[in-house]
């Protein structure tokens, strides 16, 4: 009898440890393709960023730029990064402007992560390492735009 009881509670512990896990994918959507990027930004008060991404998504793989702001950050970095993409239903649901707040505060290097979206409906999580001098707590739109 022991052993059943033990068995019972090792199952529920199992199960509840992945309720949390469902419910933060629920609250991004369900993911439907990967990210690669590399970007660099330039700031003064006002910054400007600029680069490029890959996105692979249904079993093929399409180059992206990046251009867009930020406001309140100074420095300049270089950013590379990967992520997961929630909701893209369509391929051209994913050019768009993608907003999101951010903040980095880089002396060599450094880490970093966002969760961007667009009007689509389109959400991209991304985990960044950045290299160089750049301080910014900001808002920061991004437009990502498939190369043709």
């Amino acid at each position: 009898m022991r052993f059943s009881s033990f068995f019972a509670a090792a199952a529920l512990a199992a199960s509840a440890s992945f309720i949390p896990v469902a419910h933060a994918e629920d609250a991004m959507g369900s993911p439907t393709a990967t990210v690669t990027i590399t970007a660099r930004s330039a700031d003064i008060g006002v910054g400007y960023t600029w680069g490029g991404g890959r996105l692979r998504y249904g079993g093929k793989t399409y180059k992206f730029s990046i251009t867009g702001g930020t406001i309140a950050a100074v420095g300049y970095s270089k950013i590379e990064g990967k992520g997961t993409v929630y909701n893209l239903h369509r391929l051209s649901d994913f050019n768009g402007t993608y907003g999101a707040a951010h903040g980095e505060a880089t002396l060599g290097q450094g880490l970093g992560g966002a969760v961007l979206e667009n009007k689509n409906g389109v959400r991209i999580k991304i985990e960044t390492i950045s290299q160089g001098a750049r301080l910014a707590g900001s808002a920061q739109g991004l437009t990502l735009t498939l190369e043709k």
